[in-house]
């Protein structure tokens, strides 16, 4: 007995192999040229059995799946089982290209099973094939299917009808339903199904601590079976006798419903459960013309396009959130009975899929997290440079391979860090420039441009801080005056000068270095955080101007970094802080994945208290006020060494990072 595959090195071929080296004869199976490896890769995994796999090369898309009359004389009167698995199993692929797999290929290889005269044609279908009949399917259903507008279920429905109707041999037609992972193992090759929703599981993860409940929808059932269940039954049916001219459901009889498939692997991914669920159904209510009227404007369209594909999601996905259709599976549960062949609780092996998928197939673990490969080659600038922030970041983009333009004052300190730089195998420039200065930061890019080349990366970090109390600076006004000068204007006019480069290349990232004081609003800093978050404002605002440019804007709300900036408060010696080359990790982390803001959580939960309970932050802000004093620069006494007490320590290591 000998066996006759297409698709024998997809998704379910791979599984169904396995089982059919449990049975004697050879295994041919088709693989198109220069595929030949995956054939190779699968027969290493099956050990010595595998030396009954025969490759047999030929094309899904050719008459004869592309075998020479030679090849299907060979064959002939050799096939007992002609297995056809291969096809398109994707929403996102084109109607064409599923065309001519999906029906194309069917036709071709019911042609080659009449030609090799094969026992019996195996066709692997899909629930699909029923389109989205309201309502129960049977196995012996067909031409009742309705719904069949998307191209996936409309060639699913057709390549059926081509074994029905044109193949020649005894067929028997296999639908099995959404197809996940190995149920011991989690294995599988592809994201389809569930898994699209799985990256939206894991955002709500990140974003939400797992006892918080969440709001989700609750649609029609969907039904999920793993790959191992589909190879061992199709397997079994197969060779069962008398079963010809049938279709067989390779389904869960107990399917449920799409929101308690989503708490399943919330629950696996300890990511909170969606508690709040509302019936999508409602949508239904909701005129079509509507719907279709709000897609047409401009902003729907680009803000719906952005989720899916933040999450992954194929836009077709969600017209199935209400799947209507049931599917009966009598005559496959009473072939199975007695075999231990049964389609397992999703809950027993859930966290299997959700492990192999994060391990294996989540989309962030082919972003390039490599610094290197966004800035290689590229010019970067980072002004105040020569110290703190500033000299951790230009260090780390030299290693980086970025050609570093380094801005400061001081030419002396500025010429130690290009050196350092260098002398760590990195390509730097020295610029010397007062970024208070307006001529001098116009000055500044000008010299760049000319000697380096277009700016890629503007790391706007130079900056003044001043910690004093309201009531000390009445007679200070230049306090809130220089401050706003150097860290609002002179970034402001630095980020003018690059943008039209940038904004005519379509690509640039302009990152700025703000504190989380503007975040906590903290006191005693009014002047510093006034003008950081005037800039911090300015960003959000370009950000919307310039969204669909290429140039992107992020603000860095840093929390205290132990940098040359704080060293006049004594008192910080004492209080948790972060090292310039952890703030450079911010930085990084603004280049690879561009985000608007980066923030700590403390940072982020600061900002949420003070819009929700404003008065409750004022009040610890106040707190803090009264239990950290002024610096003695600020007070005008002589300097001396502070020792902080054990109640502000313990202040300053609960609210960790935030300036007081």
């Amino acid at each position: 007995m000998s066996y006759f595959l297409t698709g024998g090195t997809g998704f379910i071929g791979q599984n169904l192999i396995p089982e059919l080296l449990k049975r004697r004869g050879k295994i041919y199976v088709l693989v198109r040229k220069g595929s030949e490896d995956k054939l190779k890769t699968l027969k290493g995994r099956l050990g010595s059995g595998a030396s009954r796999i025969v490759p047999v090369t030929g094309d899904l898309t050719k008459p004869y799946l592309g075998l020479t009359p030679a090849k299907r004389k060979e064959l002939e009167g050799k096939v007992r089982h002609f297995f056809h698995l291969a096809a398109i199993y994707d929403l996102k692929a084109d109607a064409a290209s599923q065309q001519a797999a999906n029906v194309d290929g069917t036709k071709n290889a019911v042609r080659l099973a009449g030609a090799v005269k094969a026992g019996r044609f195996h066709h692997v279908s899909s629930i699909a094939a029923a389109g989205l009949y309201p309502g129960i399917f049977t196995e012996d259903m067909f031409d009742e299917a309705v719904g069949l507008d998307n191209p996936y279920f409309r060639t699913k429905h057709d390549s059926e009808g081509v074994v029905r109707k044109e193949c020649k041999v005894p067929w028997r037609v296999y639908r099995p339903g959404i197809v996940v992972g190995n149920s011991e193992t989690g294995e599988i090759d592809k994201i389809d199904g569930p898994y699209y929703f799985f990256k939206l599981i894991q955002k709500l993860r990140k974003t939400l601590p797992p006892w918080m409940p969440a709001v989700g929808l609750e649609g029609g059932r969907i039904n999920i079976v793993p790959v191992d269940f589909v190879a061992k039954a199709l397997d079994h049916i197969a060779h069962a006798p008398r079963q010809d001219g049938k279709c067989f459901h390779l389904t869960d009889p107990k399917p449920k419903r799409i929101g308690q498939v989503l708490n399943i692997f919330a629950d696996a991914a300890h990511a909170p459960q969606l508690s709040m669920r509302f019936d999508a159904r409602m949508f239904n209510f909701i005129p079509g013309g509507v719907k279709q009227g709000l897609m047409m404007l401009p902003p729907v369209r680009r803000i719906y396009r952005h989720v899916l594909n933040d999450l992954g999601m194929p836009p077709d996905v969600l017209n199935f959130i209400n799947y209507p259709t049931k599917f009966d599976s009598r005559d496959t549960q009473r072939l199975l009975k007695g075999t231990g062949i049964r389609v397992p609780a999703l809950d027993d092996y859930a966290w299997r899929l959700w492990d192999y998928w994060e391990r294996n197939l989540d989309p962030d673990l082919f972003i390039d997290r490599s610094l290197r490969g966004h800035v290689e080659g590229k010019v970067v600038v980072v002004t105040g440079g020569s110290s703190g922030i500033g000299l951790a970041t230009a260090m780390m983009m030299g290693q980086a391979g970025a050609r570093v333009a380094v801005v400061a004052r001081d030419p002396e300190k500025l010429a130690d860090t290009v050196e350092m730089i260098r002398e760590d195998g990195g390509e730097a420039s020295a610029f010397v420039g007062d970024m208070a200065d307006m001529e001098s930061c116009d000055k500044v890019v000008a010299d760049i441009l000319k000697e380096m080349g277009d700016i890629e990366v503007l790391v706007n970090n130079a900056g003044r801080s001043i910690r004093r109390g309201i009531s000390s600076s009445y007679d200070r006004f230049h306090d809130f005056e220089r401050t706003m000068q150097l860290n609002y204007f002179g970034s402001l006019r630095m980020i003018m000068n690059v943008l039209p480069t940038m904004e005519k290349k379509r690509s640039g990232q302009v990152i700025n270095i703000s504190s989380i004081g503007v975040l906590s609003n903290a006191p005693r800093f009014s002047a510093y955080v006034a003008s950081k978050a005037a800039l911090d404002a300015f960003s959000r605002c370009a950000s919307a101007e310039f969204s669909d440019t290429g140039v992107n804007f992020t603000t860095i709300n840093m929390p205290l970094v132990r940098t040359p900036m704080i060293a006049p408060t004594r008192m910080y010696d004492n209080v948790p802080t972060i090292s310039p080359e952890e703030a450079a990790a911010m930085v990084k982390q603004a280049v690879i994945y561009k985000p608007q803001r980066i923030a700590t959580r403390l940072g982020t939960f600061a900002q949420v208290l003070h819009a929700v309970a404003p008065k409750v932050s004022e009040i610890i802000m106040n707190s803090a006020f009264k239990m950290f004093p002024d610096s003695a620069a600020a007070k005008g006494v002589k300097d001396h060494q502070a020792v902080a007490s054990q109640e502000q320590l313990a202040f300053a290591s609960l609210m960790r990072g935030i300036h007081w």
